[in-house]
Formats: C-alpha cells, sequence, structure tokens
C-alpha cells in the first residue's frame, strides 16, 4: 500500500488521469499535497506536494460554466491533466494552498489558432 504525503485531507473525489491512456482513481487534496490513486492497480499514483506545483491551469468552456479538465504544471517533472466529476470543486479546494496567481485560465482554440498565423506571418 502506498503511504499518503497528506496528513489532513480536505477533498476526496473520483478522477480521470490523461497521463498516456486514461487512469481511473481518486484525487485526494491535502494540507501537504495533491494525490492521485489509481482505482485498480495501488502502485499507479501521482503524489505532487505543493513546494512542487508552478501552475495549475483550467480549460473553461461556455464561459466559466465547464470545466472539462485541468492541468498541474510542476517545476521539475513536466505537467499532469487531471479531469473530476466536480472539477470547480477540485480547483477551489486547491486555491486554499497554491497561490491564486499561479492559477491560470489555458488558451482557447481561437487563441491557439491566432499565435499560429502571427508566428507564421512573423517569420
Amino acid at each position: 500500500m502506498v503511504q499518503s504525503i497528506n496528513s489532513k485531507v480536505a477533498l476526496v473525489i473520483d478522477a480521470t488521469s490523461h497521463l498516456g491512456l486514461p487512469e481511473y482513481g481518486k484525487i485526494m487534496i491535502g494540507d501537504k499535497g495533491f494525490e492521485f490513486y489509481n482505482s485498480r492497480n495501488s502502485q499507479k499514483f501521482i503524489q505532487i506536494p505543493w513546494e512542487e506545483v508552478d501552475y495549475v491551469i483550467a480549460s473553461i468552456l461556455f464561459k466559466g460554466k465547464w470545466v472539462p479538465r485541468y492541468t498541474i504544471q510542476t517545476k521539475k517533472n513536466g505537467m499532469f491533466t487531471f479531469s473530476s466529476k466536480e472539477p470547480k470543486k477540485v480547483l477551489r479546494a486547491v486555491r486554499d494552498y497554491i497561490d491564486p496567481n499561479h492559477m491560470v485560465q489555458s488558451l482557447s482554440f481561437f487563441d491557439v489558432i491566432k499565435r499560429g498565423l502571427k508566428s507564421i506571418f512573423k517569420k
């Protein structure tokens, strides 16, 4: 069994990790970090301490009505993408431990296209 890094738990919710193939499990948010545990295989887990989190990037659609997935960008180990049943509740719980200035909205589809066209014409 895996040892949790948290001593106090703020939220536990069903979630999906989008690291390679989707894996189903539970997200645990606590005082020491963000954790994801696979429901089928206990050896597949992700533990991210709050000191390691650089940014939390949320994909927001329909003017904030729907948040399909969110990404945790770490300082050393890259990006981890998750989705959950109630993403707003998860993001509010994360906001208690992360500086709200480090929680950002991802680019929309049209912003990505606009940046691509600007870079093509800039050359």
